[in-house]
């Protein structure tokens, strides 16, 4: 996946949008003003801060080198994934789509509604 690609799949997520609250080579993706994805596009390897449930966390780090406790986040609930062709790039977009799905299951009813609409 490259740092494009990755850009392209975060946004592609309703109300998903990119800001540059820490430096303008940081990337960071939210829904509502929630964070779901963190990084800098122009690393090498290029690696992306993923929100995961606790339990699911310690399974892929287990199971994946790639993947380890998240860089400057809480590590119970984040994982950070180096992005280098060693994960397939399908299981890297899942990554992605479950850290989004979380964020918007901890949000408001009322805000989780407004993501429905049109």
């Amino acid at each position: 996946m490259t740092p494009q690609e990755l850009r392209t799949f975060c946004l592609s997520f309703n109300a998903a949008v990119e800001e540059f609250p820490f430096n303008p080579d940081t990337s960071v993706f939210k829904v509502l003003g929630k964070m779901f994805a963190l990084c800098h596009l122009d690393a090498q390897p290029l690696k992306v801060n993923l929100k995961c449930e606790p339990d699911m966390a310690v399974q892929l780090r287990a199971a994946h080198p790639e993947i380890v406790p998240g860089w400057h986040m809480n590590k119970r609930h984040w994982n950070t994934v180096t992005v280098d062709g060693e994960l397939p790039d399908t299981q890297v977009r899942e990554l992605i789509e479950d850290s989004y799905d979380l964020v918007v299951a901890g949000l408001p009813r009322a805000e989780r509604l407004r993501l429905d609409r049109p």
